[in-house]
């Protein structure tokens, strides 16, 4: 076979299907972590009603109300995880430790007097680490019920198959509006014709077919928020605040995917028909997805007795402008043990030989694209007992199912239309997470302070996509995808003051479960996936200066 390579630094949007952005990329980059200062952190992020650090910048901008003096801080997250991939066949465990700086911030006071109505005012800006996107899996299925190249033979049906085809003046990932897995998957003989008609399809997985597959994922990235916030103190009674956040965010995504099968339907040249032989194929799959994005945030707090602060905040979408790269390369190696040995293959015709092998390689997409992140919205309340103690309790709701995107022009202006798609498939795969927070501190002595908290987020991905009671659509050339199920958090943490100068010290354990897919269940048939848990030991310091 004449191998193309055709992976270029910078190369055109050639499909909508291909490329467009999916409700998948929308829900992978839009995480929520506990993250933040020590002490916030050890509350579990119960901190809509408490306000008064820096964290609340990020949270409910009506927390630097709270202020009575200025202050400067920072904090760092030494990360140990544990990555754990369950198949049916096998289970592997992964460790990986890093060091993060999650936080710097300052807030500023300016104290009006205790008879003013406005008594104080306070202004603050921060930086925060909201996520990092580091995760990674390996698997392998012992036996699977189909193949991706049937699935894939499945949406090219229709398609005719000159479309496909390079020629000496043709490039289909150019010239044609065909989805772009479709084109790698037929030049690697990964789908085939069935011999009658041009525009009829079936996958390597036939009738007496046996196989296996194996999959490695790695994911890596992070999403950084720089706020700006206002907010003041009315008669120690009602607490306001408004907050500007500007993100920048970078995700990464690299999938190999392989299968291995006997028996498999391999395309015959001249023939023009498949044939039982065996096959193994490899998918190596990367995509870049980086851009800029902004929210604005509104809080209150209200405290109508000493004891008792009610708090409630609002998270405008973040809007979101973006850049998607990707690209593949599939190597594949086909034997069929009824031809002929070729002393002198045909390179033009490969498949005339009883055992061929090839690379082929799509495209490196690049385009463009709007999305509109969930709206947020929490209320909490916080009891203080006495003045040695807090308890506090948040309730947050994170609307991932109200979700959009908008893809735009590729490099070549080829503009897309229609998002309807994508943003139907929002409604379909995804709903609402609830987040509850529990936090609780005890100071020892007026110089030492210990505390503990519980945080608990549901999954934002409905039940008929995770069972694959609907098809889940991807963009580009990498059919996987990954779904959160349940993330919860436990922490404990320790606090010492001296005059002005604070440390925090905090240790927080999370555990997420989840699940990867090497493609979508379709037709009732399963492809393969493996569950997935992450436990993170964090350890998180902070310090600061209040004046």
């Amino acid at each position: 076979m004449k191998i193309r390579i055709l992976l270029t630094a910078m190369a055109a949007l050639a499909a909508a299907g291909a490329t467009a952005q999916s409700a998948v990329d929308a829900y992978s980059v839009t995480p929520s972590e506990l993250r933040g200062t020590a002490r916030f952190v050890g509350m579990g992020g119960a901190f809509t009603s408490v306000g008064g650090d820096l964290s609340t910048l990020g949270q409910n901008p009506a927390g630097i109300g709270i202020y009575r003096r200025s202050e400067v801080g920072a904090t760092v997250n030494i990360s140990a995880r544990n990555y754990s991939t369950a198949t049916p066949t096998m289970k592997i465990d992964r460790d990986n430790t890093k060091f993060y700086f999650d936080n710097i911030g300052y807030v500023g006071t300016a104290n009006l007097g205790n008879n003013a109505t406005l008594r104080s005012f306070s202004w603050g800006v921060s930086y925060s680490r909201l996520s990092s996107f580091e995760r990674l899996g390996h698997g392998y299925n012992g036996t699977t019920d189909g193949s991706m190249t049937n699935y894939i033979a499945s949406f090219t049906n229709g398609t005719n198959a000159a479309d496909l085809r390079f020629g000496e003046k043709y490039n289909p990932y150019f010239d044609s509006d065909c989805d772009w897995m479709s084109i790698l998957a037929y030049n690697a003989y990964m789908i085939n014709g069935d011999g009658v008609y041009n525009d009829k399809y079936k996958g390597l997985y036939g009738n007496n077919t046996v196989g296996d597959a194996e999959y490695t994922f790695r994911e890596s990235g992070h999403v950084d928020e720089y706020n700006i916030d206002f907010g003041g103190n009315i008669s120690d009674v009602f607490y306001w605040g408004i907050g500007f956040g500007i993100l920048d965010m970078e995700y990464n995504r690299q999938v190999y995917y392989s299968e291995s099968m006997d028996k498999a339907d391999i395309y015959t040249l001249p023939s023009q028909r498949t044939v039982e032989g065996s096959a193994d194929w490899a998918m190596n799959n990367s995509k870049w997805i980086s851009g800029t994005g902004f929210n604005v945030k509104f809080g209150v707090i209200f405290r109508p007795i000493e004891m008792l602060r009610i708090g409630a905040a609002i998270h405008t979408p973040t809007w979101y402008s973006l850049n998607h790269q990707g690209g593949a390369t599939v190597s594949y190696d086909y034997y069929n043990p009824g031809a002929p040995e070729s002393t002198n293959p045909d390179t033009e015709n490969p498949l005339k030989g009883n055992d061929y092998t090839g690379d082929e390689n799509n495209m490196l997409y690049s385009y463009d694209s709007r999305l509109n992140a969930p709206w947020r919205f929490m209320v909490g309340a916080s009891l203080y007992i006495g003045p040695r103690a807090i308890v506090s309790l948040d309730y947050e709701r994170v609307a991932y199912g109200d979700m959009w995107v908008k893809s735009e022009a590729g490099n070549y202006g080829v503009n897309i239309e229609s998002n309807e798609n994508e943003n139907t498939d929002i409604k379909n795969y995804y709903k609402g997470a609830n987040i509850v927070r529990l936090g609780a501190e005890y100071r020892v002595t007026p110089r030492f302070s210990v505390r503990a908290g519980y945080n608990y987020q549901t999954s934002g991905v409905k039940d008929a996509a995770r069972n694959g009671d609907i098809e889940v659509v991807t963009a580009g050339t990498d059919l996987s995808y990954n779904f959160t199920n349940t993330t919860q958090n436990i922490s404990f943490g320790l606090g010492y003051r001296y005059k002005a100068w604070y440390i925090d010290a905090t240790y927080s354990w999370r555990h997420r479960t989840g699940s990867f897919h090497a493609y979508t269940d379709y037709a009732g048939i399963r492809a393969p996936k493996a569950d997935l848990t992450e436990n993170n030991h964090n350890v998180v310091l902070s310090t600061g200066f209040r004046f």
